[in-house]
């Protein structure tokens, strides 16, 4: 994985600044088009409320090419969060792997200490038992090997000679004893070498065992470290332009105010708020917490609402995992943007994840009647039918209610027509 990352790194770079350089192109073609809105002179109020609207569109326009050039960078930056997770975990998983190839090392040392210990005190017996062996040879040399023979015959009676005889079968036994001995002692320690040797192979291949895992560790670690340096340079990027965006958005909102104003005077009518809270549901509408690992769809919702429930069930009871759900929907964990993006996408709403920045452009703007995301560039969560599936306040994406999220400080956005 960690080539595969280095042979795309430069190409990952290249689409990236391309990226951004869109990104600016468009973001400088909205803001000439919002100074000619502003300086173009009109005839009548007539003429120029027309014209006003006509620039409006255009600028509307650009605006939406800004936003799909974001939404592009958005899935090159849910790629990046998921390769940087992935790279975590094969961090943590190599390092445990080190820690065991420690612990064998750690083993085969000790045992080597003590197979050591074993063979010294072998060797110390070896030399007592080769001790008394060299004092009976020399004893044997010297006085000579006893005679059956003789013995017998210079007894004087039958009770000597059996005691003589008794005395000589005595002699060889402890002679006996004493060669076996150290042929017993010869052994163990010819096998306590052998032990020893074997001992120090296995801590020889331990310690190259933890040499190259260490390696490994340390190769995963930078990888993983350099490719969230990018992740975070390309997020960076992807906030000035989402910055540009914004404020582009609040000059347009201001010209249409300006309009509606205008409107508003010929014709009567006022503008309706964003709201922020999703409208109370009727009777029947809402869903029901049953615990914070499921909640049931009420019988009116639309069936992609129902399945949205769904997909948050099933995965309301796994572990909070920072990257969890990006680059692939499927993971052993989520974190809270890639928990709403797998709602999301069990309802039919999104086709691949993405982050809490990018959840910002997503959908239409304020609270919808079934589902509304509430998301900025540290934290997003979501309602359906009422009821609020978030990553706070528990081990990983769970249900709640009420909420214990603040609608406060976010962007809103839900699916068009929900």
């Amino acid at each position: 994985m960690r080539a595969s990352l280095t042979n795309t790194q430069a190409g990952a770079n290249r689409r990236r600044a391309l990226l951004l350089a869109a990104l600016l192109v468009a973001a400088f073609t909205v803001l000439v088009a919002l100074l000619d809105a502003g300086s173009a002179p009109a005839a009548t109020p007539r003429e120029e409320l027309q014209e006003t609207r006509g620039q409006l569109e255009g600028v509307r326009g650009k605006t939406s090419e800004l936003a799909a050039t974001i939404a592009e960078q958005n899935s090159a930056i849910d790629t990046m969060i998921g390769e940087v997770s992935s790279l975590r975990r094969e961090q943590a998983a190599v390092q445990e792997q080190l820690l065991a190839a420690e612990a064998k090392l750690a083993a085969a040392t000790k045992a080597l200490e003590k197979e050591r210990a074993h063979l010294e005190v072998v060797r110390e017996r070896l030399e007592r038992a080769l001790g008394v062996l060299r004092e009976r040879l020399v004893s044997m040399y010297e006085a000579g090997s006893p005679d059956a023979i003789n013995a017998i015959l210079e007894s004087q009676s039958w009770s000597q000679m059996e005691a003589q005889a008794e005395y000589l079968n005595r002699i060889q036994s402890y002679d006996d004893s004493v060669v076996e001995r150290v042929k017993t002692l010869r052994d163990e320690v010819t096998a306590a070498v052998g032990r020893l040797a074997d001992a120090r192979a296995k801590i020889e291949a331990a310690r190259d065992s933890v040499a190259s895992i260490e390696r490994e560790v340390a190769a995963t670690a930078a990888a993983a470290e350099a490719r969230f340096a990018e992740l975070r340079s390309a997020q960076a990027s992807r906030r000035e332009a989402m910055d540009a965006l914004e404020s582009q958005g609040e000059a347009l909102s201001s010209n249409l105010a300006s309009i509606s104003n205008q409107i508003a005077s010929e014709t009567g009518t006022t503008g309706v708020p964003t709201a922020e809270v999703p409208a109370p549901l009727n009777p029947g509408e809402s869903a029901q917490v049953i615990n914070e690992s499921e909640a049931s769809a009420p019988a009116a919702a639309p069936q992609a609402v129902k399945d949205a429930i769904s997909a948050a069930n099933s995965i309301a009871t796994t572990p909070y995992i920072w990257g969890g759900g990006h680059g692939s929907f499927e993971s052993s964990g989520y974190d809270c943007s890639g928990a709403v993006s797998f709602a999301l996408h069990g309802g039919g709403f999104l086709e691949s994840p993405l982050d809490s920045t990018g959840l910002e452009t997503w959908g239409e703007a304020g609270a919808g009647k079934w589902i509304t995301v509430y998301a900025n560039a540290e934290h997003a969560w979501m309602v359906i039918a009422g009821v609020a599936f978030d990553t706070v306040g528990g081990p990983g994406p769970r249900w709640h209610d009420p909420w214990v999220d603040s609608p406060e400080g976010v962007i809103v956005r839900h699916p068009a027509g929900y």
